[in-house]
């Protein structure tokens, strides 16, 4: 009976750890997708005029704040589900 649970227990843990390793792993991407977008514009806007370029980098900072945001908020989910977890356990 003591063994069932503990094995019960595992899968659920395991469970958890992948997905909580899926979750990264898109994030990650997402945040890939985003720096090659930001790159792209980056590039258009250097061979333009110089007025777009300060536009462009005020952009820039706005997608860095936002994916750094986006990043907290992540971390503090994550927090969350682990502690979950370790309660429950």
């Amino acid at each position: 009976m003591i063994m069932m649970i503990m094995m019960i227990m595992m899968t659920m843990m395991t469970m958890m750890m992948m997905m909580i390793m899926m979750i990264m792993m898109t994030m990650m991407t997402m945040m890939m997708m985003m720096m090659m977008m930001i790159m792209m514009m980056m590039i258009k806007m250097m061979m333009t005029r110089t007025r777009t370029r300060t536009r462009m980098m005020m952009m820039m900072m706005m997608m860095m704040m936002m994916t750094r945001t986006m990043m907290m908020m992540m971390m503090m989910s994550l927090a969350r589900i682990n502690r979950k977890i370790f309660s429950k356990v």
